[in-house]
Protein backbone atom coordinates (compact mmCIF):
# COMPACT_ATOMS: atom_id res chain seq x y z
CA UNK A 1 0.00 0.00 0.00
CA UNK A 2 3.05 2.69 0.87
CA UNK A 3 4.39 1.93 -2.39
CA UNK A 4 1.38 2.41 -4.64
CA UNK A 5 0.82 5.60 -2.57
CA UNK A 6 4.42 6.59 -3.13
CA UNK A 7 4.14 5.82 -6.93
CA UNK A 8 1.17 7.72 -7.05
CA UNK A 9 3.03 11.11 -5.66
CA UNK A 10 5.50 10.89 -7.66
CA UNK A 11 3.09 10.43 -10.78
CA UNK A 12 1.24 13.47 -9.48
CA UNK A 13 4.42 15.08 -9.36
CA UNK A 14 5.70 13.86 -12.69
CA UNK A 15 2.05 15.13 -14.19
CA UNK A 16 2.35 18.70 -12.20
CA UNK A 17 5.90 18.83 -13.76
CA UNK A 18 5.08 18.20 -16.84
CA UNK A 19 1.70 21.01 -16.99
CA UNK A 20 4.66 23.70 -15.89
CA UNK A 21 6.26 22.60 -18.43
CA UNK A 22 3.29 22.91 -20.68
CA UNK A 23 1.99 25.95 -19.39
CA UNK A 24 5.63 27.79 -19.81
CA UNK A 25 5.15 26.38 -23.70
CA UNK A 26 1.84 27.69 -24.08
CA UNK A 27 3.65 31.19 -22.46
CA UNK A 28 6.29 31.06 -25.00
CA UNK A 29 3.33 30.23 -28.10
CA UNK A 30 1.41 33.24 -26.62
CA UNK A 31 4.89 35.61 -26.98
CA UNK A 32 5.43 33.82 -30.52
CA UNK A 33 1.53 34.41 -31.48
CA UNK A 34 1.44 38.48 -29.96
CA UNK A 35 5.39 39.08 -32.10
CA UNK A 36 3.78 36.98 -35.32
CA UNK A 37 1.00 38.71 -35.01
CA UNK A 38 2.55 42.61 -33.92
CA UNK A 39 4.97 41.32 -37.12
CA UNK A 40 1.49 40.49 -39.38
CA UNK A 41 0.40 44.19 -38.37
CA UNK A 42 3.15 45.73 -38.85
CA UNK A 43 4.05 44.19 -42.48
CA UNK A 44 -0.10 44.88 -43.39
CA UNK A 45 1.22 48.56 -42.24
CA UNK A 46 3.91 48.56 -44.33
CA UNK A 47 1.93 46.89 -47.36
CA UNK A 48 -0.79 49.24 -46.89
CA UNK A 49 1.55 52.06 -47.08
CA UNK A 50 3.50 50.84 -50.44
CA UNK A 51 0.05 50.48 -51.64
CA UNK A 52 -1.00 53.80 -50.83
CA UNK A 53 2.24 55.05 -52.44
CA UNK A 54 1.74 52.96 -55.33
CA UNK A 55 -1.79 54.70 -55.98
CA UNK A 56 -0.33 57.78 -55.25
CA UNK A 57 2.69 57.42 -57.45
CA UNK A 58 0.41 56.00 -60.32
CA UNK A 59 -2.41 59.04 -59.92
CA UNK A 60 0.59 61.21 -60.36
CA UNK A 61 1.78 59.70 -63.42
CA UNK A 62 -1.67 59.27 -64.93
CA UNK A 63 -2.31 63.16 -63.88
CA UNK A 64 1.04 63.88 -66.04
CA UNK A 65 0.21 61.77 -68.57
CA UNK A 66 -3.35 63.62 -68.90
CA UNK A 67 -1.52 67.03 -68.42
CA UNK A 68 1.43 65.72 -71.05
CA UNK A 69 -1.66 64.95 -73.70
CA UNK A 70 -3.21 68.43 -72.84
CA UNK A 71 -0.05 69.64 -73.44
CA UNK A 72 0.39 68.04 -76.91
CA UNK A 73 -3.38 68.82 -77.69
CA UNK A 74 -2.88 72.23 -76.87
CA UNK A 75 0.63 72.52 -79.34
CA UNK A 76 -1.59 70.63 -81.96
CA UNK A 77 -4.18 73.05 -81.79
CA UNK A 78 -2.08 75.56 -81.52
CA UNK A 79 -0.39 74.93 -84.79
CA UNK A 80 -3.60 74.26 -87.06
CA UNK A 81 -4.35 77.53 -85.99
CA UNK A 82 -1.45 78.70 -86.84
CA UNK A 83 -1.05 76.70 -90.25
CA UNK A 84 -4.92 78.31 -90.72
CA UNK A 85 -4.10 81.90 -90.10
CA UNK A 86 -1.22 81.99 -92.68
CA UNK A 87 -3.22 80.03 -94.70
CA UNK A 88 -6.07 81.86 -94.65
CA UNK A 89 -4.05 85.13 -94.94
CA UNK A 90 -1.90 84.17 -97.74
CA UNK A 91 -4.93 83.04 -99.73
CA UNK A 92 -7.36 85.80 -98.51
CA UNK A 93 -4.00 88.31 -99.92
CA UNK A 94 -3.82 86.47 -103.10
CA UNK A 95 -7.34 86.24 -103.97
CA UNK A 96 -7.74 89.41 -102.89
CA UNK A 97 -4.85 91.36 -105.09
CA UNK A 98 -5.92 89.26 -108.20
CA UNK A 99 -9.52 90.40 -107.57
CA UNK A 100 -7.86 94.21 -107.46
CA UNK A 101 -5.28 93.88 -110.22
CA UNK A 102 -8.63 92.04 -112.49
CA UNK A 103 -11.10 94.27 -111.21
CA UNK A 104 -9.22 98.33 -112.73
CA UNK A 105 -8.48 97.31 -116.16
CA UNK A 106 -12.20 95.34 -116.33
CA UNK A 107 -13.69 98.40 -114.83
CA UNK A 108 -11.92 100.12 -117.39
CA UNK A 109 -13.18 98.09 -120.72
CA UNK A 110 -16.93 97.82 -119.04
CA UNK A 111 -16.70 101.59 -118.43
CA UNK A 112 -15.83 102.32 -122.10
CA UNK A 113 -17.74 99.93 -124.18
CA UNK A 114 -20.61 102.10 -123.39
CA UNK A 115 -19.34 104.65 -125.61
CA UNK A 116 -17.84 102.43 -127.92
CA UNK A 117 -21.06 101.28 -128.70
CA UNK A 118 -22.47 104.71 -128.89
CA UNK A 119 -19.42 105.70 -131.31
CA UNK A 120 -19.83 102.12 -133.33
CA UNK A 121 -23.68 102.96 -133.51
CA UNK A 122 -23.65 106.29 -134.59
CA UNK A 123 -20.75 105.22 -137.59
CA UNK A 124 -22.59 102.72 -138.58
CA UNK A 125 -25.73 105.32 -138.81
CA UNK A 126 -23.55 107.39 -140.50
CA UNK A 127 -22.92 104.81 -143.29
CA UNK A 128 -26.30 104.06 -143.68
CA UNK A 129 -27.21 107.28 -144.35
CA UNK A 130 -24.30 108.15 -146.70
CA UNK A 131 -24.80 104.76 -148.69
CA UNK A 132 -29.14 105.75 -148.56
CA UNK A 133 -28.40 109.32 -150.22
CA UNK A 134 -25.21 108.19 -152.43
CA UNK A 135 -26.60 104.46 -153.38
CA UNK A 136 -23.79 104.93 -156.33
CA UNK A 137 -20.41 105.89 -154.91
CA UNK A 138 -17.47 105.89 -157.00
CA UNK A 139 -15.30 102.58 -158.07
CA UNK A 140 -12.40 102.98 -155.46
CA UNK A 141 -15.40 103.46 -152.71
CA UNK A 142 -17.33 100.97 -154.21
CA UNK A 143 -14.18 98.58 -154.39
CA UNK A 144 -13.00 99.73 -150.67
CA UNK A 145 -16.89 98.63 -149.59
CA UNK A 146 -16.53 95.25 -150.86
CA UNK A 147 -13.33 94.50 -149.64
CA UNK A 148 -14.42 95.79 -146.15
CA UNK A 149 -17.60 93.42 -146.54
CA UNK A 150 -19.16 96.49 -144.81
CA UNK A 151 -22.77 94.56 -144.80
CA UNK A 152 -21.43 91.65 -142.51
CA UNK A 153 -19.57 94.79 -140.49
CA UNK A 154 -22.64 96.02 -140.06
CA UNK A 155 -24.47 93.07 -138.80
CA UNK A 156 -21.92 91.47 -136.89
CA UNK A 157 -20.29 94.75 -134.91
CA UNK A 158 -22.81 95.55 -132.70
CA UNK A 159 -23.31 91.59 -132.01
CA UNK A 160 -19.22 91.29 -131.11
CA UNK A 161 -19.58 94.42 -128.89
CA UNK A 162 -22.55 93.07 -126.82
CA UNK A 163 -20.45 90.26 -126.71
CA UNK A 164 -17.74 91.62 -125.28
CA UNK A 165 -19.83 93.65 -122.51
CA UNK A 166 -21.45 90.31 -121.59
CA UNK A 167 -17.65 88.70 -121.23
CA UNK A 168 -16.70 91.96 -118.78
CA UNK A 169 -20.02 91.27 -117.25
CA UNK A 170 -19.24 88.11 -116.08
CA UNK A 171 -15.45 88.95 -115.02
CA UNK A 172 -16.99 91.65 -112.91
CA UNK A 173 -19.09 88.62 -111.20
CA UNK A 174 -15.92 86.68 -111.03
CA UNK A 175 -14.38 89.45 -109.60
CA UNK A 176 -17.02 90.24 -106.83
CA UNK A 177 -16.97 86.05 -106.04
CA UNK A 178 -13.62 86.47 -105.50
CA UNK A 179 -14.08 89.39 -103.40
CA UNK A 180 -16.60 87.87 -101.13
CA UNK A 181 -14.53 84.23 -100.56
CA UNK A 182 -11.54 86.45 -99.49
CA UNK A 183 -13.24 88.77 -97.10
CA UNK A 184 -10.24 90.27 -96.70
CA UNK A 185 -11.56 93.20 -95.05
CA UNK A 186 -13.74 91.67 -92.05
CA UNK A 187 -12.09 90.63 -89.41
CA UNK A 188 -15.20 90.68 -86.74
CA UNK A 189 -18.48 88.75 -86.80
CA UNK A 190 -20.49 90.51 -89.39
CA UNK A 191 -23.98 89.48 -91.01
CA UNK A 192 -23.99 87.56 -93.99
CA UNK A 193 -25.62 85.59 -96.64
CA UNK A 194 -24.36 81.99 -96.30
CA UNK A 195 -25.85 81.70 -99.73
CA UNK A 196 -23.38 83.90 -101.61
CA UNK A 197 -20.44 82.75 -99.69
CA UNK A 198 -21.13 79.05 -101.00
CA UNK A 199 -21.88 80.39 -104.91
CA UNK A 200 -18.66 82.45 -104.38
CA UNK A 201 -16.82 79.23 -103.38
CA UNK A 202 -18.01 76.86 -106.16
CA UNK A 203 -16.93 79.61 -108.77
CA UNK A 204 -13.06 79.19 -107.12
CA UNK A 205 -13.62 75.22 -107.63
CA UNK A 206 -15.52 75.80 -110.95
CA UNK A 207 -12.28 74.29 -113.04
CA UNK A 208 -12.47 71.52 -111.08
CA UNK A 209 -16.30 70.63 -111.73
CA UNK A 210 -15.96 71.11 -115.71
CA UNK A 211 -16.55 68.45 -117.94
CA UNK A 212 -12.95 66.83 -118.71
CA UNK A 213 -12.19 64.15 -121.83
CA UNK A 214 -11.77 61.67 -119.44
CA UNK A 215 -14.92 62.71 -117.12
CA UNK A 216 -18.67 64.50 -118.04
CA UNK A 217 -18.87 67.74 -115.35
CA UNK A 218 -19.63 67.00 -111.52
CA UNK A 219 -23.27 67.86 -111.29
CA UNK A 220 -23.80 70.19 -107.94
CA UNK A 221 -27.54 70.68 -107.23
CA UNK A 222 -28.14 73.59 -104.82
CA UNK A 223 -31.45 72.82 -102.43
CA UNK A 224 -31.23 76.57 -100.98
CA UNK A 225 -33.85 77.05 -98.13
CA UNK A 226 -34.79 80.73 -96.46
CA UNK A 227 -32.22 81.81 -94.54
CA UNK A 228 -31.78 84.52 -92.62
CA UNK A 229 -28.74 86.99 -92.83
CA UNK A 230 -26.37 85.04 -90.36
CA UNK A 231 -23.31 86.72 -87.82
CA UNK A 232 -20.13 84.40 -88.68
CA UNK A 233 -16.60 85.43 -89.88
CA UNK A 234 -17.48 85.23 -93.58
CA UNK A 235 -13.59 84.30 -94.79
CA UNK A 236 -12.98 82.07 -92.62
CA UNK A 237 -16.72 79.88 -92.97
CA UNK A 238 -16.41 80.27 -96.99
CA UNK A 239 -12.50 78.35 -95.97
CA UNK A 240 -14.48 76.00 -94.41
CA UNK A 241 -16.80 75.34 -97.33
CA UNK A 242 -13.82 75.30 -99.32
CA UNK A 243 -12.32 72.54 -97.70
CA UNK A 244 -15.49 70.11 -97.94
CA UNK A 245 -15.92 70.62 -101.31
CA UNK A 246 -12.63 69.80 -102.51
CA UNK A 247 -12.64 66.76 -99.80
CA UNK A 248 -15.82 65.68 -102.25
CA UNK A 249 -14.22 66.98 -105.34
CA UNK A 250 -11.34 64.34 -104.67
CA UNK A 251 -13.49 61.51 -103.31
CA UNK A 252 -15.62 61.93 -106.98
CA UNK A 253 -12.30 62.01 -108.72
CA UNK A 254 -11.47 59.25 -107.16
CA UNK A 255 -14.38 57.50 -107.90
CA UNK A 256 -14.88 58.58 -111.49
CA UNK A 257 -11.11 57.07 -112.45
CA UNK A 258 -12.42 53.57 -111.81
CA UNK A 259 -15.63 53.90 -114.50
CA UNK A 260 -15.89 55.25 -118.56
CA UNK A 261 -16.94 58.14 -118.96
CA UNK A 262 -19.78 56.58 -120.05
CA UNK A 263 -20.87 54.75 -117.24
CA UNK A 264 -20.35 58.52 -115.30
CA UNK A 265 -23.00 60.21 -117.80
CA UNK A 266 -25.38 56.85 -116.84
CA UNK A 267 -24.99 57.78 -113.13
CA UNK A 268 -23.38 61.16 -113.11
CA UNK A 269 -20.93 62.41 -110.26
CA UNK A 270 -23.03 64.96 -108.09
CA UNK A 271 -22.46 67.09 -105.09
CA UNK A 272 -25.78 68.62 -103.03
CA UNK A 273 -25.80 71.08 -101.15
CA UNK A 274 -28.79 71.96 -99.19
CA UNK A 275 -29.91 74.52 -96.61
CA UNK A 276 -32.11 75.39 -93.53
CA UNK A 277 -33.24 76.83 -90.67
CA UNK A 278 -32.89 74.42 -87.95
CA UNK A 279 -35.42 76.42 -85.54
CA UNK A 280 -35.39 80.34 -84.72
CA UNK A 281 -31.59 80.25 -83.56
CA UNK A 282 -29.64 77.85 -85.75
CA UNK A 283 -28.96 76.94 -89.56
CA UNK A 284 -27.98 74.18 -91.07
CA UNK A 285 -25.94 73.56 -94.05
CA UNK A 286 -25.23 69.88 -95.79
CA UNK A 287 -23.00 69.57 -98.26
CA UNK A 288 -22.93 65.57 -99.75
CA UNK A 289 -21.62 63.35 -102.37
CA UNK A 290 -21.99 60.19 -104.05
CA UNK A 291 -18.15 59.21 -104.39
CA UNK A 292 -16.53 56.91 -102.79
CA UNK A 293 -17.29 57.35 -98.79
CA UNK A 294 -15.06 56.31 -95.81
CA UNK A 295 -14.37 53.35 -94.02
CA UNK A 296 -14.44 53.41 -90.20
CA UNK A 297 -10.43 53.27 -89.87
CA UNK A 298 -10.52 56.56 -91.96
CA UNK A 299 -13.76 58.14 -90.60
CA UNK A 300 -13.06 58.06 -87.10
CA UNK A 301 -9.90 60.40 -87.43
CA UNK A 302 -10.94 62.72 -90.09
CA UNK A 303 -10.42 65.81 -87.84
CA UNK A 304 -7.35 64.76 -86.45
CA UNK A 305 -4.89 67.21 -87.09
CA UNK A 306 -2.16 65.88 -90.22
CA UNK A 307 -4.35 62.94 -90.92
CA UNK A 308 -4.31 62.45 -94.37
CA UNK A 309 -4.62 59.60 -96.93
CA UNK A 310 -4.28 61.09 -99.82
CA UNK A 311 -0.51 61.22 -101.46
CA UNK A 312 2.60 62.93 -100.26
CA UNK A 313 2.31 66.62 -101.67
CA UNK A 314 -1.66 66.62 -102.05
CA UNK A 315 -3.12 66.36 -98.71
CA UNK A 316 -1.35 67.83 -95.66
CA UNK A 317 -4.41 66.49 -93.68
CA UNK A 318 -5.02 70.09 -91.79
CA UNK A 319 -8.33 70.71 -93.67
CA UNK A 320 -10.77 69.25 -91.81
CA UNK A 321 -9.37 69.97 -88.74
CA UNK A 322 -9.19 73.79 -89.78
CA UNK A 323 -12.88 72.94 -90.90
CA UNK A 324 -13.71 71.67 -87.50
CA UNK A 325 -12.03 74.37 -85.74
CA UNK A 326 -13.43 77.39 -87.88
CA UNK A 327 -16.90 75.95 -87.47
CA UNK A 328 -16.97 74.41 -83.50
CA UNK A 329 -14.38 76.88 -82.33
CA UNK A 330 -14.82 80.05 -83.82
CA UNK A 331 -18.21 79.88 -84.58
CA UNK A 332 -19.63 77.63 -81.87
CA UNK A 333 -21.33 75.25 -84.06
CA UNK A 334 -21.17 71.47 -84.73
CA UNK A 335 -19.74 70.00 -87.66
CA UNK A 336 -20.34 66.35 -88.00
CA UNK A 337 -19.25 63.77 -91.16
CA UNK A 338 -21.60 60.29 -91.90
CA UNK A 339 -20.06 58.45 -94.74
CA UNK A 340 -21.12 55.02 -96.02
CA UNK A 341 -18.22 52.87 -97.95
CA UNK A 342 -18.99 52.84 -101.65
CA UNK A 343 -21.87 55.39 -101.50
CA UNK A 344 -20.89 58.25 -100.51
CA UNK A 345 -19.84 61.36 -98.02
CA UNK A 346 -21.80 63.93 -96.06
CA UNK A 347 -21.05 66.92 -94.02
CA UNK A 348 -23.56 68.77 -91.68
CA UNK A 349 -22.19 72.02 -90.56
CA UNK A 350 -24.91 73.37 -87.80
CA UNK A 351 -24.08 77.12 -86.52
CA UNK A 352 -26.10 80.14 -84.71
CA UNK A 353 -27.56 82.46 -86.65
CA UNK A 354 -26.69 84.79 -83.70
CA UNK A 355 -23.21 84.58 -82.38
CA UNK A 356 -24.32 86.13 -79.19
CA UNK A 357 -27.15 83.35 -77.78
CA UNK A 358 -25.56 80.31 -78.92
CA UNK A 359 -24.58 78.76 -74.93
CA UNK A 360 -26.94 75.73 -75.83
CA UNK A 361 -25.95 72.77 -78.05
CA UNK A 362 -28.15 72.83 -81.00
CA UNK A 363 -31.07 70.77 -81.19
CA UNK A 364 -31.29 67.47 -82.18
CA UNK A 365 -32.56 66.98 -85.49
CA UNK A 366 -33.39 64.08 -88.02
CA UNK A 367 -30.18 62.69 -89.65
CA UNK A 368 -30.14 62.21 -93.30
CA UNK A 369 -27.35 59.49 -94.23
CA UNK A 370 -24.56 59.98 -97.24
CA UNK A 371 -26.08 57.16 -99.42
CA UNK A 372 -29.57 58.24 -99.02
CA UNK A 373 -29.28 61.87 -100.01
CA UNK A 374 -26.95 61.08 -102.68
CA UNK A 375 -29.29 58.24 -103.78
Amino acid sequence: MLSDGTDLQSRVQQLEKENRILKKKLARSDTTCLQLEETTRKKEALLRQVISELKESQANLEKQSYELEQTLTDLKRTQTHLVQAEKMSSLGQLVAGVAHEINNPVNFIHGNLRYVQEYAQNLLSFVQLHLTHHPNPIPDIQTATEELELDFIQADLPKMLDSMKTGTDRIRQIVLSLRNFSRMDEADFKAVDIHEGIDSTLLILQHRLKDKSESPAIQVIRNYGNLPIVECYPGQLNQAFMNILANAIDALEEANAKRTYQEIKENPSQIIIQTALVDSTWVKITISDNGTGMPESVHQHIFDPFFTTKAIGKGTGMGMPISYQIVAEKHEGKLYCFSTLGKGTEFIIQIPIRQKICQADPPIFSLVTASATSA
